[in-house]
């Protein structure tokens, strides 16, 4: 089963799409990473999701079900643009006035569950004005997870985040579908961060899904490379453009694409005068994927 179907969903704002029948799929368990620039409808998809916005039409469905379904809405948490916590009320405070609010018997073992969750569970008691934006983000999160939702939905939560506050998010993401066995939705335009973690991906332009695929399939569509330094790049360069027929000069190498054979490669070099000095194998990440992507789509 899918945590969430969606067919043919549309949303617009005085005459203009946001979500222009949008299909997407998320699998049971996935940590699925929502990818488009600035206005492509990511936040939009998701207020719909959460039944915070009323689309124009087309089907939204979580867990087979239909999304207005009451008995399906109690299985989802979200967090969206912030936390909406009271900056002067602690932690535990803000928390308890959520479970309050979502009827939650078990309250305070509740809150000590999301909290140990989170890594915050010795943090209880600081006011949330006085908490970094690495914790604000975290302190949104087990406001999300209260109530041990099967559907997480997060709209940006790394961004702005410190290496050491990435880490942690990225910690808290993976325990939470590997030990809670929730599916995760979550936004981000740090491609390299939510490349170590998601296991699907959705990319969105102008409203419209450009593709879903698997970190399997994404590796497998990914290019392979060779990328070098030689004391002499430029007649390096010009030799062998010669022989091969993607080379290129990027981030201070030669990068020669679609060709994984480094013997054959530094044999090449040697034999038309040049000495390389390094050399190693790789693939394009998901950042060079996207922003491939988006130039044969037209965009930026």
């Amino acid at each position: 089963m899918n945590a969430i179907e969606i067919r043919n969903l549309s949303k617009s704002f005085r005459g203009m799409y946001a979500v222009d029948h949008l299909n997407m799929t998320v699998p049971q368990g996935a940590i699925y990473g929502f990818i488009g620039e600035n206005g492509s409808g990511k936040s939009t998809t998701e207020k719909l999701i959460c039944g915070h916005l009323v689309p124009d039409g087309g089907d939204i469905k979580l867990f087979g079900r239909d999304y207005t379904d009451p008995g399906v809405r109690v299985r989802v948490g979200a967090l969206i643009e912030n936390a909406g916590c009271f900056p002067g009320s602690s932690v535990y405070q803000n928390l308890i006035m959520q479970c309050i609010n979502l009827g939650i018997e078990n309250a305070d073992e509740e809150i000590h569950r999301v909290l140990e969750i989170v890594r915050m569970e010795d943090n209880a008691n600081i006011k949330f004005k006085s908490c970094s934006l690495g914790m604000k983000q975290r302190i949104g999160i087990a406001m999300a997870l209260l109530g041990d939702p099967a559907l997480l939905i997060l709209d940006e939560p790394i961004n702005g985040l410190d290496t050491d506050g990435m880490r942690i998010m990225r910690e808290i993401l993976v325990d939470i579908t590997e030990k809670c066995g929730c599916t995760v939705l979550i936004s981000s335009h740090l491609l390299g961060e939510l490349e170590k973690i998601a296991t699907h991906y959705g990319i969105i332009r102008q409203g419209k899904m450009i593709v879903e695929m698997s970190a399997e399939e994404m590796d497998s569509r990914a290019q392979v490379f060779t990328s070098l330094k030689t004391a002499d790049m430029n007649g390096a360069h010009a030799a062998l453009k010669k022989k091969y027929a993607d080379v290129r000069n990027e981030d201070g190498y030669i990068r020669i694409y679609d060709v994984d054979d480094v013997e054959e490669i530094v044999a090449f070099l040697i034999e038309n005068g040049h000495v390389v000095s390094e050399i190693k194998k790789n693939k394009i990440g998901l950042e060079e994927y996207y922003i491939e992507l988006m130039s044969k789509q037209g965009g930026k």
